[in-house]
């Protein structure tokens, strides 16, 4: 997963069409400061979730990475063993300005083990090689653990640690980061959709419709923060559970479904835009037609498409959140999150932010 900062709102480049300023569930952050002044002031460590059985023609390699990004790391082990680049597996995408910790897979079938340590790649350090069965495919991972370093703190820092209990507590809403929606994506799934866009390439394509998607579910989102139920079941909900992808709708709001939300037994969701039937009802599917009627464009288009109606948890929330304060002015926050999250939308409710370089 790629991480780049979602920039406070104050700072935010605003976009006339596509304006990014999701609200916040908890408000305005006592605390201000600045990430990424080093590299090593963003790490991330990949939780694979799996042991590689250590047997197969699937090299597969634990790699430490800094000021390079997954894609570049991918073809250049794709060059040094001569594979096709389609044959390299990774789970997901890490950023450039960060020190990240994640597995690749090379399928070496036929071919000889080479000589990792060997590969004339700065910023690529080797941690551990094994083998496996099968390639390591896109998202499957556990999820991702950050230890991130924010400096020239301001403000109190008794009511960080308020904010902090708070996040831990009752989670974040789960936005799609910013770096999602890239520099242009959404203009370019705008012109796709229209026509104005002619001849796009498949790669291009579904970055366009993960932007289209993401915005959908971001602005539905939004709507649920705003009217403070995106921690709390309304009529005609869908709901997932904790820690999985099963979803099961509810017509009405009992107890019961009150307190599994209250243990994070359970999460509201909200759709992912496709063909067919919402799975909502009720006031939720009323909410959430509403939420995107002024984007007929990106739902008309995701159909054509052929994407599915899909959900995802509308609450998010981070593990073992912590922080440590490193110096007079200088904190150090760690938290885990699953797979398909960003950190950057749990950074956000904690404090405003701006990064360097």
């Amino acid at each position: 997963m790629t991480e780049r900062s979602f920039l406070p709102d104050a700072t935010a480049p605003q976009r006339e069409s596509f304006p990014l300023d999701w609200p916040r569930a908890y408000g305005e952050p006592a605390l201000s400061g600045v990430i990424r002044t080093t590299p090593e002031d963003f790490r991330v460590d990949e939780i694979l979730g799996f042991e590689p059985d250590g047997d197969g023609t699937h090299a597969f390699l634990k790699i430490r990475k800094k000021n390079i990004n997954t894609e570049r790391v991918a073809k250049q082990l794709a060059h040094f063993t001569g594979v096709r680049q389609v044959d390299i597996g990774y789970a997901g995408l890490k950023d450039r300005r960060a020190v990240t910790t994640q597995w690749f897979s090379v399928d070496l079938a036929g071919r000889e083990e080479p000589d990792w340590h060997s590969l004339a790649e700065d910023g690529v350090e080797f941690i551990k090689v094994t083998r496996h069965r099968r390639k390591l495919k896109r998202g499957a991972l556990q999820g991702n653990r950050f230890t991130l370093v924010v400096r020239d703190i301001q403000g109190e820092p008794c009511l960080f640690e308020e904010r902090i209990a708070e996040v831990s507590a009752n989670g974040v809403p789960n936005y799609f980061g910013e770096q999602r929606f890239g520099f242009a994506n959404l203009e370019k799934a705008t012109a796709m959709f229209t026509g104005q866009l002619k001849r796009v390439r498949r790669p291009e394509k579904s970055i366009y419709l993960s932007a289209a998607r993401s915005w959908l579910f971001n602005k539905i989102l939004a709507a649920r923060v705003a009217t403070g139920s995106w921690n709390r079941a309304i009529a005609g909900d869908v709901m997932m559970l904790a820690g999985s992808h099963s979803i099961f709708s509810i017509d009405v709001v009992d107890s019961e479904i009150e307190q599994r939300i209250q243990k994070l037994d359970i999460h509201p969701t909200g759709a992912m835009w496709g063909g067919g039937e919402l799975a909502s009802t009720r006031d939720a599917e009323l909410l959430e037609v509403a939420a995107v009627k002024d984007d007929m464009v990106f739902s008309a288009g995701l159909k054509r498409a052929g994407l599915k109606q899909q959900r995802r948890a509308l609450r998010l929330i981070p593990e073992t959140l912590q922080f440590n304060r490193i110096a007079s002015n200088t904190i150090e926050l760690q938290f885990s999150l699953p797979a398909g999250s960003y950190a950057t939308v749990v950074l956000r409710e904690l404090l405003n932010y701006r990064q360097l370089g």
